[in-house]
């Protein structure tokens, strides 16, 4: 944080030679908490932020754009999504969007940090809207690789709402493909995994297009989509992920009728048309896919 004689300022680097700087007007938590820095600030631009290890991960005027890119593609492509796990995902805002599919019957939230949940819980009342106290929701504070490693349950949707994997961070090693593959087994036959993929941004592709290469080494279809987080500055990227290769991503009037079926025609931001945006890849990003990124593994993983 910097200060000038007007505002306090969280300044974000983006790049070696860039940065995000935010306004803020106040700051009702700052703590550093057993795995990462965690603030939760009130901004001009943005309203509510939550900042994890100096990283804006959602705000209050367009954390509905994140979250409803991230579940609804995903799910809607289920054709009957009854038993969901979320890793990650504190603020409970994913849940809150999960929610909204009428079929849901149990959700499984698995987030290492537990002072992240309840700061969220108690500071981000808009996210979650209560979702936490939903009888169909088990909250668990602990490591989700080792929970799906030792698990007997299967799903039939994963959704990995995480941070980006920092060095030294707590969440570099549920990017791997030894990871991906205890989910493949952890999906049932028609299961879907989500992944939130990073930058979609021409001149920072590392991450998504490592995750994108990665995941096709596991799973029998995999589409990229993206779109842009104003509170994030950035085109941001999602990867759905299909155990049965005959499943596919909706389109057209079948995901309209879908979205109609299942009581989200008035969502506030998906909707066929952002559909069809958000799958229209970019020239760059369809040649990174093909020749870039690198296979991440256990003992290569992919740091920043």
């Amino acid at each position: 944080m910097s200060t000038n004689k007007c505002y306090t300022w969280h300044i974000e680097p983006m790049h070696a030679h860039e940065q995000h700087a935010i306004a803020i007007t106040g700051m009702p938590v700052s703590i550093q908490t057993k795995f990462q820095q965690m603030a939760i600030v009130d901004s001009l631009r943005f309203g509510r932020c939550l900042i994890l290890d100096g990283k804006v991960q959602s705000s209050e005027s367009d954390e509905y754009i994140y979250h409803e890119a991230l579940v609804h593609p995903g799910m809607i492509a289920h054709p009957a999504p009854r038993n969901i796990m979320v890793v990650g995902g504190g603020e409970g805002a994913t849940v809150r969007e999960i929610l909204k599919h009428p079929g849901v019957e149990h959700v499984v939230m698995v987030d290492i940090d537990e002072e992240v949940v309840d700061g969220c819980k108690k500071y981000l009342p808009t996210w979650h809207m209560g979702a936490f106290d939903d009888p169909r929701v088990e909250v668990l504070c602990l490591d989700a690789r080792k929970y799906l490693e030792e698990t007997s349950k299967r799903f039939d949707v994963i959704i990995i709402d995480i941070t980006e994997p920092l060095e030294g961070g707590p969440a570099y090693l549920l990017f791997t493909k030894e990871f991906y593959q205890t989910v493949y087994q952890r999906l049932t036959s028609d299961g879907v995994l989500i992944v939130q993929s990073g930058s979609a941004a021409n001149n920072d592709l590392l991450c998504f297009s490592s995750i994108h290469k990665t995941l096709k080494t596991v799973f029998h279809k995999v589409k990229a989509c993206h779109t842009f987080i104003p509170s994030i500055a950035l085109l941001w990227g999602f990867t759905v992920s299909f155990v049965n290769g005959n499943r596919d991503v909706l389109s057209g009037d079948e995901l309209s009728a879908e979205l109609e079926k299942r009581g989200l025609a008035s969502l506030k931001y998906y909707d066929q048309e952002t559909h069809l945006s958000m799958f229209s890849l970019h020239k760059y990003l369809r040649e990174s896919f093909e020749k870039d990124g690198k296979l991440i593994q256990d003992d290569v993983p992919l740091t920043y």
